[in-house]
């Protein structure tokens, strides 16, 4: 799978953008602000309607432009002819429209998994570093890279949530809470369990296939003989989880069960608080290096090593189920030492397509140099 064309209309900084791309790798080089990132960003939005930079779609549009398009051409492989045509509109305050060779769909996100990707920023150190928020991101995203239809469930749960949550808070400090709590919160419980438990199980599936995928890359990555694990940590489960490759994950309904079962013994706490206490939500991603976590205990060096593990972790997921993402590497060289630039260029070398960005070029590994341009003043430009 490969972007061959990439078309914006007031995207961030451009006015304009029409640009040819190859399989393989293409450079973008360019001092910070010229809007290099910009263009890999219109690709992982067709992608996931997401963006690893920003949380809404607003600073997507360019300033005093009313809207924003960003379109691509996807081909299904170097040796297959089939192209899809992947089209978003972004227009802030309401509902982005999309298009798939060139119809409209009911909804963008029917546009998910047209288009895969993998992206690795500086902004994955969070992944490592940073709250369960951000594992639980970084997790839900590969889930729906695998089964694209997890994103309308994990969307459902999200509105049930709210919902639940906002009942919660007016039962709050009631004197018949309680009563009232018990003929309107059953309703409520079973929509959030359902929702739940199907998240859940999909997350525990891909932390399971994921693992020993990036325990592999951090050894191969990183000069260190800490070995990387990945556990799963819920108030559903008895202690912090490490799925084995070859032990099925609990059933959803034996997670249906559990959940139900935690929300009635949490109900006075919720009710008190005013929050949801129970659900997917809470939960967490304990990344491990040896017998510590890594996070507060990993070295600036080896997080980086970890962030990178993780998603490259996920291509090699993706690539073993015969999905074949475009690989999106921004701005990450200038923060790798010598060994792990030449490690992580080796590694990559042989995806369908890399998408590089860089300040400097000489910070690229000779290995994935490819196909250059150059991105200064709102132009993009081959390098001759």
């Amino acid at each position: 799978m490969f972007v061959d064309h990439l078309t914006l209309a007031d995207f961030r900084s451009y006015v304009s953008v029409d640009l040819d791309l190859e399989p393989g790798v293409t450079t973008f080089v360019g001092a910070n602000g010229q809007g290099k990132t910009n263009l890999v960003e219109a690709v992982e939005y067709l992608s996931t309607l997401s963006s690893h930079r920003v949380s809404t779609d607003t600073p997507l549009v360019r300033v005093g432009a009313e809207r924003a398009v960003a379109r691509a051409r996807v081909r299904a492989g170097r040796e297959d002819d089939r192209a899809l045509v992947l089209e978003v509109e972004i227009t802030p305050g309401k509902a982005n429209r999309a298009r798939l060779n060139r119809a409209p769909l009911r909804s963008a996100r029917e546009l998910l998994g047209a288009l895969r990707t993998v992206v690795f920023s500086p902004e994955d150190l969070a992944v490592v570093k940073g709250d369960p928020s951000e594992r639980r991101s970084f997790l839900d995203a590969l889930v729906v890279s695998r089964w694209p239809r997890l994103a309308g469930v994990r969307a459902d749960y999200d509105r049930v949530l709210r919902q639940r949550t906002t009942l919660l808070k007016s039962l709050s400090g009631r004197s018949r809470a309680m009563g009232d709590a018990a003929s309107t919160l059953e309703v409520w419980d079973d929509n959030l369990a359902r929702l739940g438990a199907e998240v859940l199980q999909a997350r525990l599936q891909t932390l399971r296939d994921l693992s020993p995928h990036a325990s592999r890359w951090y050894a191969d990555i990183a000069p260190t003989n800490n070995t990387a694990t990945l556990r799963y940590r819920s108030a559903l489960l008895p202690e912090e989880l490490e799925p084995a490759p070859d032990e099925p994950v609990a059933t959803r309904d034996e997670l249906v069960a559990l959940m139900l079962a935690e929300l009635a013994r949490r109900r006075a706490d919720e009710l008190q608080r005013g929050l949801t206490l129970v659900g997917p939500h809470r939960d967490d991603v304990v990344l491990g290096l040896g017998a510590l976590p890594a996070k507060g205990y990993a070295s600036h060096g080896e997080s980086w090593s970890y962030a990178l593990s993780l998603r490259l972790g996920a291509m090699s997921l993706l690539r073993s189920e015969d999905v074949h993402p475009v690989l999106v590497l921004d701005d990450v060289f200038a923060e790798l030492d010598a060994t792990r630039r030449e490690r992580l260029a080796v590694g990559v070398a042989d995806a369908e397509q890399v998408l590089v960005t860089a300040a400097v070029g000489a910070d690229v590994p000779a290995v994935l140099q490819g196909h250059q341009f150059d991105v200064a003043g709102g132009e993009v430009r081959p390098r001759a």
